[in-house]
């Protein structure tokens, strides 16, 4: 279904890069199934956490391309948890598993909220290097649905589907944006209804970062200006909460901008982890970072810069 329409790179990716499954708590049920790809050597990579609807797959193109120009880069789909502690934990124990002390995140609507918790959760012994925030909130409050959150494990798979369905964008949509959407739809269908239930009440259940505890982590936030499931309200939220946070908008994008606006979004973070380069906190191989790639970099974050301004 989706899977063509999005690239013809996906099956490739699938057949190249393989999925693996780890059990870092004593509940042998949860699994993380993850993604883990480019060089070994790097020991700060980029981690993908992705939105209610999606699963490790669905930053293929971020791992196509970032690999390809040296970056280390892992995606992930999250066991069945229940509460933001909880989650927590086992993100930690799992980083602790693949032995990274410190990693960059890349958040993605739920994933952005998950990426914010787990920083704040860590940030006695960071865990956190930076962030990049796509179309991500502070408060799920914002969903008005604290008081369903606690009944999602009660309801039917096909209820729990309808509701994330109602986020996505419906209307006349240029191609990519369509075949972006039918993807996500695809990946939706392949998640069950623990999945489902679990992510909707981490997604819906009272709680809101706390930016003192994050305030010294250099963040990107990601979002984009035409029809999303983030109100404008919360994406102002967002950048009272991080004044000085770097901004990524794209013109458009929808809620998946990963899938439909790739290359934009991968410049964004090559942009943001430009920063890093030549620390022992680089994602990248330093072998892979020539001269003129930095230059080429360089201009295009002033480029943005600019363009921010006006």
């Amino acid at each position: 279904m989706g899977e063509i329409k999005v690239s013809p790179d996906y099956n490739w990716f699938r057949s190249t890069v393989p999925l693996k499954k780890i059990i870092v708590d004593d509940d042998d049920s949860k699994v993380w199934s993850l993604y883990d790809a480019g060089p070994r050597s790097i020991r700060c990579p980029l981690i993908f956490l992705p939105p209610v609807s999606g699963t490790a797959d669905v930053f293929f193109q971020q791992i196509l391309a970032l690999t390809g120009w040296g970056y280390r880069v892992i995606t992930l789909q999250y066991p069945v948890y229940w509460d933001h502690l909880e989650f927590c934990d086992g993100f930690r124990k799992l980083l602790d598993h693949l032995q990274l002390d410190k990693v960059h995140l890349f958040g993605a609507s739920l994933g952005g909220f998950l990426a914010q918790k787990f920083a704040e959760y860590t940030h006695k012994s960071p865990r956190v290097q930076s962030l990049i925030l796509c179309n991500a909130f502070s408060d799920t409050s914002i969903f008005n649905q604290t008081w369903t959150a606690n009944s999602f494990w009660l309801m039917p798979a096909f209820m729990l589907k309808k509701i994330v369905l109602g986020n996505f964008a419906s209307g006349p949509l240029d191609p990519e944006m369509a075949d972006g959407i039918d993807f996500m739809v695809d990946r939706l269908e392949s998640l069950g209804q623990s999945e489902l239930a679990s992510r909707l009440t981490l997604n819906c259940q009272n709680s809101y970062v706390e930016p003192h505890k994050i305030r010294d982590i250099p963040v990107t936030i990601m979002d984009v200006f035409d029809q999303s499931a983030l109100s404008t309200e919360a994406k102002e939220e967002m950048y009272k909460l991080y004044p000085n946070a770097r901004r990524a908008h794209l013109k458009t994008g929808g809620n998946f901008p990963y899938l439909c606006r790739s290359a934009e979004v991968n410049l964004y973070i090559q942009i943001h982890l430009l920063q890093f380069h030549g620390t022992r906190y680089a994602a990248i191989d330093p072998s892979m970072v020539s001269a003129e790639e930095l230059e080429v970099q360089k201009i295009s974050l002033h480029t943005s810069s600019e363009q921010e301004e006006q």
